[in-house]
């Protein structure tokens, strides 16, 4: 049984996967690694630590108290919230990176897993069904750190033989963790909206198609990669992941056909231009191809949990309509 530490656990793809991962571990063997005295119930029925990736003494402590073998490293500032810092969205996506890849290396790590993004492409990948091997020039910080640190994953690979496995998720949909500073995330702020306003003003143009996929299809793939085989995962920079494209306009029409009264208004901001600069849908035929990926959830089963998960649980916070 792997044991396993994983860091920014009170993150979007963290707060799910903590719990995910103990379910199949055991909750003993799964520590949430959180930046501050945060986080839900579901991180607390387990080992639970403070730990900055800014401290590499901090990450060593941990490892070596725990007896880590594996580690999920998710600590990173998203695209949105990294252009309005760019120097600190780099100290913490790739110095971070940095300290665990080390930390991992001298303390004997089995595995270890890092989230890419289709951040990583830029305005020349094609606009749709990118390939796997597409050109990287992002025109965000953001971008510039997933490029990065894929590189400097596949180093530590090539040089120190350590297996680090990426997938580039796509603008993921969560029913449980809220929305955290994403381009992406308008897909998941419309869902508040709709049950707690019945109104939204999103934040792209109504026909802005982007890659998407909902967190239970971001869980499966997750462990699916890092359970495979090496010879099975040969790919040691990013493997592209997808599962739906849709629009702003397709998301809103979907939702109304749940909720008829919804109406949505568009007033693109400054994560237009970032939208603008990535695919409107990718080839994940390697991922495929190689440990058998496979998605659950199109748009209409998305939304139907989607409200279904979040109805129940905002009408008993009172934040309801």
């Amino acid at each position: 049984m792997p044991r396993v530490l994983v860091t920014g656990s009170a993150g979007q793809i963290g707060t799910e996967l903590v719990p995910h991962l103990r379910s199949l571990y055991g909750k003993d063997n799964v520590v949430a690694a959180i930046h501050k005295a945060s986080g839900g119930p579901s991180l607390r029925d387990g080992p639970l630590v403070t730990l900055d990736t800014g401290d590499s003494a901090a990450i060593d402590g941990a490892i070596r108290e725990f007896n880590v073998d594996t580690i999920y490293h998710l600590a990173a500032l998203l695209s949105a919230t990294g252009e309005n810092d760019p120097q600190l969205a780099w100290r913490v996506n790739i110095d971070g990176l940095r300290n665990v890849l080390e930390a991992a290396r001298k303390n004997g790590v089995r595995k270890l897993f890092w989230p890419s993004s289709i951040g990583a492409f830029g305005p020349d990948a094609p606009r749709t069904n990118a390939p796997q091997n597409s050109p990287l020039n992002p025109t965000t910080m953001y971008g510039v750190t997933k490029v990065a640190g894929e590189l400097l994953c596949n180093y530590y690979f090539v040089k120190y033989g350590l297996d680090v496995r990426i997938l580039r998720y796509p603008g993921l949909i969560s029913n449980v963790a809220p929305p955290g500073g994403g381009t992406t995330d308008y897909a998941v702020e419309i869902f508040y909206a709709v049950l707690q306003k019945g109104s939204y003003v999103c934040f792209l143009r109504e026909d802005t198609v982007l890659p998407m996929m909902y967190m239970p299809d971001a869980l499966k793939a997750t462990v699916m990669l890092m359970e495979a085989e090496p010879k099975k995962a040969p790919r040691h920079l990013g493997y592209n992941l997808a599962a739906i494209s849709f629009s702003a306009g397709e998301l809103a029409a979907e939702i109304r056909t749940h909720i008829p009264g919804f109406t949505v208004t568009y007033s693109p901001d400054q994560r237009q231009k970032i939208a603008d600069s990535w695919p409107m849908s990718i080839d994940d035929s390697e991922a495929r191809r190689d440990w058998g990926w496979k998605h659950d959830y199109d748009l209409q089963r998305m939304v139907a949990d989607m409200l279904a998960k979040l109805r129940p649980r905002l009408t008993s916070e009172g934040k309801g309509v």
